[in-house]
């Protein structure tokens, strides 16, 4: 059914249970698991509502989120490789997080996005954004969204 499943991770409990669901799934077809965590940028511009700092604590910054990543993605090939499930753990350094799981998905020949949603409404959804509405939209692979 799928050769390999990407599954989208930041860490959170509700990402948590994706991950759960995504293992299981990448055990019952026998496909391999491509866990990703986007990692952002430091906002440098004022716009971006930044503070200046200077560069050598920016990448100081930028270091430590991109160790929190793959502690996280780590963690999933830990809980993956222990039910027998082939896992490759990636970071992804971007601002867009739609955009970065589509082009993992695309760079690793994933078959299968797996994804958590909050299920946000109304205001909430349009001041928060909802990155899995845009992977749902913008994905020319099948999108599953876990609440």
């Amino acid at each position: 059914m799928y050769d390999r499943i990407l599954v989208a991770t930041d860490g959170s409990t509700l990402s948590k249970k994706a991950v759960k669901s995504a293992i299981g799934l990448a055990a019952l077809c026998g496909a391999e698991l491509v866990a990703v965590k986007v990692v952002p940028r430091y906002p440098q511009a004022y716009f971006e509502g930044s503070i200046a700092l200077a560069p050598d604590e920016v990448s100081r910054i930028e270091k430590q989120w991109a160790d929190e990543g793959q502690a996280v993605v780590d963690g999933v090939k830990q809980a993956a490789t222990a039910a027998g499930v082939k896992v490759r753990a990636v970071t992804v350094k971007s601002d867009l997080v739609s955009d970065a799981l589509i082009a993992a998905a695309k760079k690793y020949k994933c078959d299968l996005i797996v994804m958590a949603s909050h299920g946000r409404r109304g205001i909430k959804r349009l001041l928060l954004g909802s990155e899995t509405q845009l992977v749902l939209t913008h994905s020319h692979i099948p999108v599953l969204v876990l609440r």
